[in-house]
């Protein structure tokens, strides 16, 4: 018995991990959680804290084995050190398994039966992984469903926790629906309503993709290139090759201002420059002259100082140029990453720093202000950025029209990560109706439309030009207007199930 549970457990972390890009599908995501579900069966909350440890662990192990790629290769620690960092990394996370196990185990204990409990327990959870020790939302289940277009469009309404709730729902339904005992009745009236809201929600996604489609249609189109340099990490910050890089960002622009049509925006990676792009000095002039040239728009990743207090403090920041050569703007990275740009108790723990090493230690930007590109307004997510949800609402709630992403997914190699940032990316052109433009030194770069649609995509270490088409919009979704509203009615009905299992009668049998 305790090894057929373990099994179970074991399957559903598998089935979880290979619902995520690149080795699986998000199809597996509609049964991923049974096999947990079913191994809670008369097992108390502890045992059940246990279980979704065991399952959790698979799935995130599969999902952030990157980082022993990233740790091992930049971060100056042996290998053996950076797998530790790793599965440190998957334990944490496999904790939020692991208390949705107990809290699922813990209500049925009481009465309450994973249809009802499930959903809301996984949503909330999930909201709250968001948000705790600075956040760390990547891979959400959601995600999962980013190559289902017709599910991802409810998105604009209830975010990605919406969806989530969905998928847990419907694991819960298929789990009665297979194994429960109990009465026919409630069997088929959970599986009708399953049936009906992932009904609703496909139906939903049909309509507003052609409303979508046709307000997009009505925009004015613009053209963008975006310049994706393919310069290895290994040498990025070397000074040998400083002039070597600003060179292959130069040409690969001047060849795509020299194509028809000429790019109204160009756009280069984050941290493109491995210098100081606002000292004004002959380095800035050669890079401004593309813009005259091309009278193009720029925007591209630098490092950046600013001094306060005597001292220089670093950021990654993203600058853009006007088509006479003008630097009009200038956004500052506001969420950044521990252990990559910044070491979290680094007086108390010195060690850490090594985990930085060639990178520095940043400080975040004040707010999420778009920049101008002419008459449009841009917001500008950096990296990382791109997979927090509330970044991308809050710039289009202050007049973004649409998205530009610049990233150096280099860090990652040929592991899924860089799969993995790229589709989290289009939940944010979805949530707000905004197109999305992403450079990517090494790639993936892409042209996003607003219903999540990849238009176009760059391969991965290529050094190449991505050209493409992108319209302003002004379009303003119930998420981009209340946010994670639908994540706190879950939040709450958590707590309304919880007084309830409370004071229900005691001394129930596990069921």
């Amino acid at each position: 018995m305790i090894w057929q549970k373990l099994g179970l457990a074991l399957l559903s972390g598998l089935l979880l991990f290979l619902s995520f890009p690149k080795f699986g599908s998000g199809i597996f995501a509609w049964i991923a959680l049974v096999p947990l579900l079913r191994s809670l069966k008369g097992i108390s909350p502890n045992a059940a804290l246990a279980q979704g440890f065991t399952a959790g662990i698979v799935y995130n192990i599969g999902i952030v084995y990157w980082v022993t790629y990233v740790i091992a290769n930049y971060g100056d620690l042996p290998f053996y050190a950076s797998v530790l960092a790793m599965v440190l990394l998957a334990s944490a996370l496999s904790c939020y398994v692991a208390l949705f196990a107990a809290g699922t185990a813990w209500m049925k204990k009481r009465g309450i039966p994973e249809f009802l409990s499930a959903p809301v327990l996984w949503t909330g959870i999930e909201f709250a992984k968001g948000y705790l020790f600075t956040g760390f939302p990547w891979e959400n289940l959601a995600y999962s469903q980013h190559a289902f277009p017709l599910f991802i469009q409810i998105t604009d309404i209830t975010g990605t926790y919406g969806l989530s709730f969905l998928i847990v729902l419907v694991n819960a339904a298929v789990l009665d629906l297979l194994f429960s005992g109990a009465t026919r009745r409630r069997v088929l009236a959970q599986t009708a309503v399953a049936v009906l809201l992932v009904a609703g929600t496909a139906v939903y996604g049909y309509i507003r993709q052609g409303e979508i489609d046709r307000i997009a249609a009505a925009g004015e189109e613009r053209t963008v290139a975006l310049i994706q340099g393919n310069i290895d990490q290994s040498i990025k910050w070397n000074p040998e090759f400083q002039e070597e890089t600003l060179e292959i960002y130069r040409e690969l622009s001047l060849a795509a201002i020299r194509t028809n049509p000429s790019p109204e925006l160009i756009v280069w990676p984050e941290t493109a420059t491995p210098f100081f792009f606002q000292n004004e000095d002959q380095r800035q002039r050669r890079i401004t002259d593309i813009s005259i040239v091309g009278k193009s728009h720029l925007l591209l990743g630098s490092p950046s100082f600013r001094r306060e207090g005597g001292m220089e403090n670093c950021q990654n920041s993203a600058f853009m140029v006007s088509p006479d050569g003008r630097i009009t703007g200038r956004y500052d990275k506001v969420h950044l990453v521990p252990f990559g740009e910044y070491v979290p108790l680094r007086e108390s723990c010195p060690i850490l720093t090594k985990i930085v090493a060639g990178v520095g230690d940043f400080l975040p930007g004040s707010g999420f202000n778009p920049l101008q590109m002419g008459p449009l307004r841009a917001g500008v997510l950096i990296c990382y950025e791109a997979v927090f949800p509330d970044i991308g609402a809050a710039y289009a709630r202050a007049g973004a029209q649409f998205f530009i992403n610049i990233t150096n997914d280099a860090w990652f190699g040929r592991t899924s990560a860089p799969y993995q940032h790229l589709t989290m990316a289009a939940f944010r052109a979805v949530e707000n109706r905004r197109y999305l433009v992403r450079a990517a030194n090494t790639g993936i770069s892409a042209v996003i439309g607003p219903t999540g649609a990849i238009e176009s995509a760059s391969g991965l270490f290529e050094r190449t030009v991505l050209k493409g088409r992108f319209r302003a919009m002004s379009v303003k979704t119930f998420y981009t207007e209340y946010g994670d509203v639908f994540a706190y009615a879950c939040l709450a009905f958590i707590f309304v199930l919880g007084i309830r299992a409370i004071f229900f009668r005691k001394g129930r049998k596990y069921v």
